[in-house]
């Protein structure tokens, strides 16, 4: 059974750091993009971060590019993310998530370019 466990998140006061880490079982996702969305009270679920398998180049969000730092580690079948400078709008729900099948990297940036989901952790910044 595939599963995409996330841990790390945590109450950080603005300003703080955290590290999510997303660690995937059941079948290697070596070949396939990895990525970090977030889902906040009231709010869809958005696109944080993704990295591709092939060149392990990373993306983002603009909300978070210079704060944010997305990696993966393909020995260990994880993704990384860590957030720094925190800011209270980085409140929500962050859920890591894998593809299953092959996409064009337009893909990678949208909820339906994923086909496996971890269960999220919650990450709430304090002002």
């Amino acid at each position: 059974q595939v599963q995409l466990v996330e841990s790390g998140g945590g109450l950080v006061q603005a300003g703080g750091s955290l590290r999510l880490s997303c660690e995937a079982s059941g079948r290697t996702f070596s070949n396939y993009a990895m990525g970090w969305f977030r889902q906040a009270p009231g709010k869809e679920r958005e696109f944080v971060a993704t990295i591709s398998w092939s060149t392990g180049s990373p993306d983002y969000t603009p909300a978070v590019k210079g704060r944010f730092t997305i990696s993966r580690d393909n020995t260990k079948n994880a993704v990384y993310l860590l957030m720094n400078s925190l800011k209270p709008e980085d409140t929500a729900v962050y859920y890591c998530a894998a593809q299953g099948v092959w996409r064009i990297s337009y893909y990678s940036h949208t909820k339906d370019g994923y086909d496996y989901w971890g269960q999220g952790t919650q990450v709430t910044v304090s002002s």
